[in-house]
């Protein structure tokens, strides 16, 4: 009888870094789980790797700096290093890569969501000897593969790409026009995460309220049935999915379209949080026309009056810019009037960043630097406040809480999330010690707790 002796090599082991937003991390994820069906073995340092895989970003230019200051750090401490990602994909002086030109001895540059590209990198730089004992694809979470959240969350990527202009962003640039995944093929994917312990499934996209409109809303199938393939048929087919796992779906990115309209009856019955994170950028209808937005203030100012009337406890964040170019005073002063009437729940602001390549830099009326951060400054003055007041009004409230952290079961404390805040952007509910000595806390785990009081940006609350 003959026996059999492996003579398989260790794996191979790559170094990962993943900057940017969370659709930058869902393409790492791919990578990962890539990587990992085929053997490889992911570390999370750069010594002792046989190379480096940097996933970078090139929105705006602290993040293109962050980038390269990252690449630069891989080389020198491990000398092999491959880059993907938006910033590979942007141009550098005279039309070169910028990546190339700023670090010419990395060993290969892809664009954004480039999988297979970054795998024949992989492949060229360090090869695999194939061994069928090894070759398995990672099972945790089935066909969604690996994640780099915590276990009780995660993101699921809709589409790719933009088919808006907006003069301030080079995103289109790096990432294409809209690419809209098949619904049988999302739905798919969340299903297998919900089975593998998922208890926040959070939406994302550059523009998910276009979900479906490159392939003019085509009918698609999900577990045998057809379904269309648009962002309402989306919603509610993962909103049933979710409640059948006793777990929480939440929207991302999404565009203040009239058709967002259809999504708020199945926030107000409780199919989906009542949660919506909208880019309105601005206020004001001549600064929007220079940013190419495709709402107008006023619009927005009745959306979200209309929305609140359907759904009376949703929470509305979002993302503003101050000091565009040619804004003016009484501009700026709009947008603050309409800061305070939208109410808007959270609100984060970036002072203009003129980045290389956006048509936005050749509009007339740049203002100084030091002009535009003092906007910034007054803005988040203002929205703070505006936000400070709105989480006043949940003292006294009972909620459910998603825990995120609890160091010995709790029983010092312990922080999680309700349905307004989504996790690393929004804030956090502070959990103190149970009051019953019976009652644990586990990470993953829902509990009711109590409102108490708040902290900032954070809510301070008592298990019951």
């Amino acid at each position: 009888m003959n026996s059999v002796i492996s003579t398989s090599m260790p794996a191979p082991k790559v170094g990962f870094v993943s900057l940017g937003c969370a659709k930058a991390l869902t393409d790492s994820e791919l990578i990962l789980t890539q990587l990992s069906a085929e053997g490889y073995q992911t570390v999370k340092t750069f010594q002792g790797a046989d190379l480096v895989i940097v996933n970078t970003c090139g929105f705006i230019d602290d993040a293109v700096k962050e980038s390269l200051d990252a690449i630069g750090e891989a080389l020198a401490e491990n000398g092999k290093v491959i880059v993907t990602g938006c910033l590979g994909a942007k141009a550098g002086d005279g039309g070169g890569n910028l990546v190339r030109q700023m670090h010419p001895s990395v060993l290969a540059v892809t664009g954004p969501q480039a999988t297979q590209e970054v795998m024949d990198a992989v492949h060229t730089h360090l090869p695999k000897p194939h061994d069928p004992f090894l070759d398995l694809v990672p099972t945790t979470f089935g066909v969604a593969g690996i994640k780099l959240t915590p276990r009780h969350y995660a993101y699921i990527k809709i589409s790719e790409g933009c088919n808006h202009r907006c003069t301030f962003c080079i995103i289109p640039s790096m990432r294409g026009d809209l690419v809209s995944r098949p619904i049988g093929e999302v739905l798919s994917e969340a299903q297998a995460l919900f089975e593998g312990g998922v208890k926040e499934l959070l939406v994302i996209s550059q523009d998910t309220s276009a979900y479906g409109v490159d392939v003019k809303y085509r009918t698609g199938f999900w577990s045998g049935k057809p379904i269309k393939t648009r962002l309402l048929e989306l919603v509610q087919a993962l909103g049933e999915l979710a409640q059948g796992y006793g777990a929480w779906l939440r929207l991302h990115y999404v565009y203040p379209y009239p058709s967002v309209d259809d999504i708020l009856p199945l926030m107000a019955s409780g199919l989906v949080l009542p949660y919506l994170d909208v880019p309105f950028q601005h206020s004001h209808p001549d600064v929007l026309k220079r940013m190419r937005r495709p709402a107008s203030g006023e619009k927005n100012l009745e959306r979200i009056e209309r929305w609140r009337q359907v759904c009376p406890q949703i929470v509305i964040r979002s993302t503003f810019i101050a000091g565009f170019p040619g804004e003016t005073e009484n501009e700026f002063a709009h947008l603050l009037n309409f800061l305070n009437e939208a109410q808007i729940d959270r609100a984060g602001c970036f002072a203009y960043s003129p980045v290389k390549g956006a048509v936005a830099n050749d509009l007339t009326g740049m203002l100084p630097e030091a002009e535009r951060e003092l906007r910034r400054t007054r803005f988040m003055a203002v929205a703070e406040a505006v936000s400070a007041a709105r989480l006043q009004r949940r003292v006294g409230a009972t909620m459910q809480i998603l825990v995120d952290s609890a160091p010995g079961l709790g029983k010092k404390g312990a922080a999680g999330r309700c349905y307004a805040d989504a996790p690393e952007v929004d804030g956090v509910v502070k959990l103190l010690p149970p009051e019953k000595i019976s009652k644990t806390l586990k990470v993953g785990e829902f509990t009711r707790a109590r409102i108490v009081g708040t902290q900032g940006h954070d809510l301070l609350a008592q298990p019951i």
